[in-house]
């Protein structure tokens, strides 16, 4: 069996108000290489994206397990800084998610989370000793995690199997999920930067010889 095939699937998660522009690129680039992209809800009832879309999950929360995946990326929603009141009202409570990554986390599988996920990640404890990033360090200081020390003023972060990113920041997350699972790597990495964030038309020549245009 080729080294394609024996890819375990990549799990989105999907929830109701995701931001829908912050995990194409890296979707988008991870299924070209050859990732199955697999999106897990809630439920397996329908959510509604920030901008309208409707998506039905591929599976439950409960039912992805860490061994059985390459990745879990989570998307920024605003039901991640409106936990409470979104709780209250009956719509949802994203928690759930932040625990998964730490099960994940703790199998020593990689977690993506950008934007109002990271705020998440901070509640849940997993960025108290991880190096990471948001969209302003105040906005986790008002989680009132331990992490403030270990914040980095930059577009993405990657520590050890964790990824974090700020929601103005899609192209750096997808390069830095890139990284973590060797898709692409050094020039060619740096090309498919250049190419999508600076629309740097000779990066194209790079890529289209490595075969990854």
């Amino acid at each position: 069996m080729n080294a394609i095939a024996d890819r375990k699937p990549v799990h989105l998660a999907v929830y109701d108000t995701l931001a829908d522009w912050e995990t194409g690129h890296a979707t988008a680039h991870l299924a070209r290489a050859g990732y199955e992209i697999r999106t897990v809800g809630p439920s397996t009832g329908p959510v509604t994206s920030i901008g309208g879309l409707r998506i039905q999950p591929g599976a439950a929360l409960d039912d992805v397990r860490p061994e059985d995946s390459s990745l879990l990326i989570l998307p920024g929603a605003d039901l991640w800084t409106e936990t409470s009141a979104a709780t209250a009202a009956g719509s949802g409570d994203l928690a759930p998610f932040a625990r998964k990554a730490r099960e994940f986390l703790e199998a020593g599988v990689p977690v993506a989370a950008i934007c109002g996920a990271t705020a998440g990640l901070a509640r849940e404890g997993l960025l108290d000793d991880r190096s990471h990033t948001s969209a302003v360090s105040f906005y986790l200081a008002a989680t009132g995690y331990a992490g403030g020390e270990r914040y980095v003023e930059t577009d993405a972060v990657t520590d050890g199997n964790l990824v974090t990113a700020g929601p103005t920041e899609p192209v750096a997350f997808a390069r830095e999920i890139f990284r973590l699972l060797g898709v692409y790597e050094g020039e060619v990495l740096d090309a498919w930067y250049r190419l999508f964030h600076d629309s740097d038309a000779a990066a194209y020549a790079v890529l289209e010889k490595a075969g990854a245009a």
